[in-house]
């Protein structure tokens, strides 16, 4: 007979009021439920910290900290917070709940993007961070696990503030023997000196757009140290040395936005966002839905053809 594995943690009341009814994602530093928020009667988001977080109160001050400040944002493109507490030894975060799936799990099942596609993509993703940019509040954590797409084809990120809250517990580089902030999109500054502000996450943003293009990150290794390693002393490559299609103004556009040293970079997700557009307008490039994995999602795309300056 097969054992039933449960998560002791389902049927919970968190402080009389959100109760935890299905286990939605789990990972290193959290786990996400769908709850029933029992007062308003609505279904929401609820991320409970990991146990070994939940346990050190300078993550616990330096999580409240950032919940507050987040909950301040209100964008369309970002993943809303409307509460945040501790009761019963879970130290948690209600968010609202976005039906769809990451931006990884996109990646997974359809490879790489067409152009249309990858700009369809990060537009939202770098509107969402120009109003936490210009509220004062960098992201430090963008990757495709952070960028949910529901099922209508929504963007919207999540988790701001986050990487922030772990670093204040003097786990800057490693938590669980896993970089803080993947890794394979951490900016130069970050892992040099451990500083970040709008420009780590444009750097991140334009990591994203390559991958978007190509099916993968710039830089692989056999340790999170040989992929820092290449962030640090490596730049970018360009998208068309592995797809050809890829118009030269795009390995343009990466090559800026992921520049080694953070001055010569877009200065946040706002002017990332106007070049962008400026390209999707000088490429002639029409819109197409944001793909959603499913199978009607196959988009098709003309560019206008045009030459590289000499």
């Amino acid at each position: 007979m097969d054992t039933v594995v449960t998560d002791p943690v389902v049927g919970l009341v968190l402080e009389g009021r959100y109760r935890l009814e299905e286990r939605l994602a789990r990972g290193g530093m959290s786990t996400v439920y769908a709850a029933t928020d029992l007062r308003l009667h609505r279904t929401v988001a609820v991320k409970v910290m990991a146990e070994h977080l939940a346990h050190d109160p300078a993550f616990v001050d330096r999580f409240t900290r950032e919940a507050r400040a987040t909950a301040m944002l209100s964008h369309v493109n970002v993943v809303s917070v409307s509460d945040q507490g501790s009761d019963q030894g879970l130290v948690y975060l209600v968010m609202e709940l976005v039906r769809g799936r990451t931006l990884r799990d996109l990646l997974q099942a359809r490879g790489r993007l067409t152009v249309g596609e990858a700009f369809a993509v990060l537009e939202p993703v770098l509107a969402g961070l120009t109003a936490a940019h210009r509220a004062g509040i960098a992201h430090r954590d963008v990757k495709p696990e952070n960028v949910l797409i529901s099922v209508e084809g929504q963007v919207k990120v999540a988790d701001f503030g986050l990487a922030r809250a772990v670093a204040g517990t003097g786990q800057t580089s490693h938590t669980g023997g896993v970089l803080i902030g993947t890794v394979a999109y951490l900016s130069p500054e970050q892992l040099e000196r451990g500083r970040s502000d709008a420009r780590s996450d444009v750097y991140a943003a334009g990591v994203m757009l390559y991958e978007l293009l190509t099916g993968h990150p710039p830089y692989a290794g056999d340790s999170a140290l040989a992929v820092a390693y290449q962030h640090v002393h490596h730049d970018v490559p360009a998208p068309s040395a592995e797809v050809p299609g890829v118009p030269w103004q795009v390995d343009e556009l990466v090559a800026r936005t992921t520049r080694r040293d953070p001055a010569a970079r877009p200065l946040d997700a706002g002017a990332f966002l106007a070049e962008l557009t400026d390209l999707r307008a000088d490429l002639g490039l029409a819109r197409v839905p944001v793909p959603t994995g499913r199978p009607a999602d196959n988009p098709t795309a003309t560019l206008r053809p045009t030459n590289r300056p000499t």
